[in-house]
């Protein structure tokens, strides 16, 4: 595959590696996430200037243009530092929820809150019975007068806790499980009855449980009960951005374990000569570029359109899943007891994959859809051609 950058993207590229290298050496990573909601607003606010955050939004809203590439570009330089600042959340799911659906009106005032970096927002979709099944939600949006009044409970809502404000994925009709019936509402964090217990997930990044009783929405953001529809771009977008995370991840704990084999020193030579270990390295190495192949797909089936965008996507889902736990126990094996330890960032960068694993559904249950969908396409034409 002949995949090459335009020059902005080159420019794009070489700006966030300047700023990985300049400021995000590990010990200040720690630091950084050790700051209130797990991230630095100083940071933040360098985005802003730099321009990343108006990548994915259009030119009338302030933002760049850009598409998945561009995205790819920036999330893969994130990986490689294991920058902390909610871009996902933020950026690509709250603000592209906006995008996607939200009236003119609200595109237009909080678009440009976000690309200034004055504005915090997040994603509420997940709950504590529905693991990956999107479509199982309680949370219930029911109809007073005008307004919309939300009672439920939302799980590992990504930057929660320093969200200004919400989008919730609550059911307005139908049951439980149903695609249909799902609406997005648009809440303010601060809002009576929102009540907000923050954590830290396994990575160091903040999440947090909300809790919603009797809570009024701002705004309905699309159309009423297609929530499910709104939303799935939006999602391949968010995926598509943690496996370019998790590649970054991946490429620079390859390029440690190297470094550490070249370097140190058993029975009197670098264990980096040992045969069994340029084998392992080899092993990491391959599982890395096929990472990459698969994210290179996905990235140009998702800009084109292509019909076998969702089935490139799935694919590359669970590569990360598979690749990631490889080379993170790789690395770890190799660093010995010293890749256990927080002196090393090898068992960041592990984490970092693990959570890159689980975030929209880990390995098994994309390799679920996968082959359910893979199903569906073969049943098809001999369908049509028995009828």
């Amino acid at each position: 595959m002949n995949f090459n950058l335009s020059e902005e993207q080159i420019m794009i590229q070489d700006s966030v590696a300047r700023f990985v290298q300049d400021t995000y050496a590990f010990d200040q990573r720690n630091e950084t996430v050790a700051l209130q909601h797990g991230f630095s607003t100083e940071n933040w606010q360098q985005f802003a200037e730099l321009g990343w955050l108006s990548i994915p939004f259009a030119e009338e809203y302030g933002g760049f243009g850009g598409g998945p590439v561009d995205t790819m570009v920036i999330t893969q330089e994130f990986g490689r530092g294991l920058v902390a600042e909610p871009f996902l959340p933020t950026v690509l799911l709250f603000g592209g929820l906006l995008q996607a659906g939200a009236s003119e009106e609200l595109k237009s005032e909080l678009i440009p809150q976000i690309v200034a970096g004055e504005l915090q927002g997040a994603f509420a979709f997940a709950e504590r019975q529905s693991r990956y099944t999107i479509t199982d939600v309680k949370t219930r949006a029911r109809q007073d007068g005008v307004n919309w009044v939300l009672n439920g409970e939302k799980t590992v809502v990504l930057n929660g806790g320093g969200a200004h404000k919400l989008i919730v994925l609550a059911r307005s009709s139908g049951e439980q499980s149903d695609e249909n019936g799902l609406s997005l509402l648009l809440v303010d964090a601060f809002a009576e009855g929102v009540s907000t217990t923050a954590y830290r997930m396994t990575d160091g990044r903040e999440a947090a449980n909300v809790s919603l009783d009797n809570v009024t929405a701002d705004a309905v953001v699309g159309e009423l009960g297609e929530g499910f529809t709104l939303m799935n771009p939006v999602l391949d977008q968010a995926i598509l951005a943690v496996a370019a995370d998790a590649l970054g991840a991946m490429e620079s704990l390859n390029t440690q374990t190297l470094e550490y084999l070249k370097t140190r020193k058993q029975f009197g030579t670098h264990i980096g000569s040992f045969q069994a270990l340029q084998h392992r390295m080899v092993d990491m190495f391959a599982a890395c570029e096929n990472t990459k192949s698969l994210l290179y797909r996905a990235v140009c089936a998702l800009d084109a359109g292509n019909e076998d965008a969702q089935r490139s996507l799935l694919a590359l889902k669970v590569m990360v899943g598979r690749a990631g736990r490889r080379i993170g126990g790789e690395g770890i094996q190799m660093h010995g007891g010293m890749g256990m330890t927080e002196e090393l960032s090898v068992g960041s960068y592990v984490k970092r994959l693990m959570i890159a694993n689980t975030l929209f559904g880990d390995a098994d249950y994309q390799q679920q859809r996968f082959s359910a969908l893979v199903n569906a396409e073969e049943q098809e034409p001999a369908a049509v051609a028995a009828a």
